[in-house]
């Protein structure tokens, strides 16, 4: 005679995963069913896709698109290039990338109601085209001049220019120094180059009489004039003239130092 199955133990549901296996109630199911604990969101990369989204903001709000006017697809394009390519090329930080419209492109523009409608500018250390480019685009009927010496920036340069469709800029690879005697500006700037003792010998050279050099400088500007005055007196230059340049509001005002030739 056989022996009859034992039954089997009767087991609650709620305390069994899909494998059929019992769970300390201390463990959720999830654990048991292999589930990984979501991971926390990087708060450095949180930040940046919050600055990224008020910086795009920016530059597609009204104020923008009315104070660049006709020149607003322009900077817009170049403004997407620097976004595209900029920290892969090495031109812009990775920093950067998420404030372009606020830190660089308004910035750059700030100079522009502070330079002539016409004549020749140019722009010393042109870089990544901030301000050359910018300016370029807001002052068509002005001859603007590039100069830069690294080969890779020159490549860029005319990349953006021929994008851009900039008929009025012509990019000359070199040192500023290279081109003293080659030409007579009528403003010469630059942004971020050297200090304004360094600046006042390479730039000023490139005017004629009567020319201006225009230059985006930081707040700390006021403490270069001095260790400075000696190339402005023996280049026959005014003493500096320091203001604000401003673009829409809610943006920081830009540090401007203005040299005259005499």
């Amino acid at each position: 005679m056989s022996t009859p199955p034992l039954p089997l133990p009767l087991v609650d549901p709620a305390e069994t995963t899909g494998s059929g296996c019992s769970v300390p109630d201390e463990f959720p199911a999830s654990y048991a069913e292999g589930a990984q604990r979501p991971e926390s969101p990087d708060p450095a990369s949180t930040a940046l896709a919050a600055d990224l989204a008020h910086d795009l903001a920016i530059g597609d709000s009204p104020a923008v698109r009315d104070f660049f006017g006709p020149a607003y697809d322009a900077v817009f394009t170049f403004g997407t290039m620097l976004r595209d390519q900029g920290e892969l090329r090495g031109l812009i930080g990775p920093r950067e990338v998420s404030r372009l419209w606020e830190r660089h492109l308004l910035n750059s523009a700030a100079l522009v109601a502070h330079l002539p409608e016409a004549g020749t500018l140019v722009d010393v250390g042109s870089g990544a085209g901030l301000p050359g480019i910018v300016v370029a685009a807001m002052r068509p009927a002005l001859e603007v001049i590039l100069i830069e010496p690294m080969e890779r920036r020159t490549i860029w340069l005319t990349e953006v220019v021929e994008a851009l469709g900039l008929t009025n800029v012509e990019i000359k690879r070199g040192r500023a120094e290279e081109y003293h005697g080659a030409f007579e500006a009528d403003v010469v700037t630059a942004r971020a180059v050297a200090n304004l003792a360094k600046l006042s010998r390479i730039c000023l050279p490139l005017l004629r009489p009567g020319g201006e050099m225009v230059l985006l400088k930081g707040r700390n500007v006021a403490q270069e004039i001095d260790p400075a005055r000696k190339a402005l007196r023996s280049l026959k230059a005014t003493d500096p003239e320091i203001f604000e340049g401003h673009t829409i509001s809610g943006i920081e005002p830009t540090t401007i130092c203005r040299v005259r030739l005499r």
